[in-house]
């Protein structure tokens, strides 16, 4: 089992930033790609943006490319998104998940991922 922790939402006004975190625990495999999701009330789950085991690839919705930013640290198992120019419609609950990976490939289908952290609210104000 992978026990994943997201932190840092918060209420902030556009034009805003924010950094979440999520730190992982638990079982720990040699590879796995690590995603962000959002989840607005009454809307399905979205892909926000993915990244390979060791960081080195990346890739983002076209709804946040340029203003958000993933990384990792494999040292202190967590994954971080910082967001930038944060928009109304950014607003949503932040999930954080792991795909157990042994190569890289961008997996945007949330129903592909193994393991799903509780979520953290984001709520930017107009």
């Amino acid at each position: 089992q992978v026990q994943l922790v997201e932190s840092g939402g918060g209420l902030v006004q556009a034009g805003g930033s924010l950094r979440l975190s999520c730190a992982a625990s638990g079982r720990t495999f040699s590879s796995y790609i690590m995603g962000w999701f959002r989840q607005a009330p009454g809307k399905e789950r979205e892909f926000v943006s993915v990244i390979s085991w060791n960081g080195g690839s990346s890739y983002y919705s076209d709804s946040v490319k340029g203003r958000f930013t993933i990384s990792r640290d494999n040292a202190k198992n967590t994954v971080y998104l910082q967001m930038n120019s944060l928009k109304p419609e950014d607003t949503a609950v932040y999930f954080c998940a792991v795909k157990v990976l042994a190569y890289w490939r961008v997996v945007a289908g949330p129903e592909e991922y193994d393991y799903w952290g509780q979520g953290t609210q984001v709520t930017v104000s107009s």
